[in-house]
């Protein structure tokens, strides 16, 4: 008695599955912004107030009341403030760039 394979389940072609189901969670999402957030305050190499206001935002996310939405909405504003500052050195933009289009990701 020979036992054959089960037959591979199959698949949609790639860009056919829905494309939330490639998405990480917002969770996950979340938490490396956070994360991305706490190391911009923790930058010596950037102005303070720059580290100053990535708390701030880190706070906005935080806060207990409002809808994850508006604190999003909050927070991108709060970022997006930052990354025109002058005074910001290339790297530090990136990096706000790159969280500003995370959470955008949560909206």
């Amino acid at each position: 008695m020979s036992l054959s394979p089960a037959p591979a389940p199959e698949r949609a072609p790639p860009g056919v599955a829905d494309r939330r189901a490639l998405l990480p969670p917002a969770s996950q999402t979340l938490d490396r912004v956070i994360e991305g957030l706490g190391e911009l305050t923790e930058d010596v190499s950037l102005p303070r107030n720059i580290r100053r206001g990535a708390q701030g935002a880190l706070d906005e996310l935080n806060r207990v009341g409002p809808a994850m939405d508006v604190k999003v909405a909050g927070t991108v504003g709060l970022l997006d403030e930052l990354a025109s500052d002058v005074n910001l050195p290339q790297h530090g933009r990136t990096a706000l760039w790159g969280i500003i289009s995370q959470l955008e990701s949560l909206r």
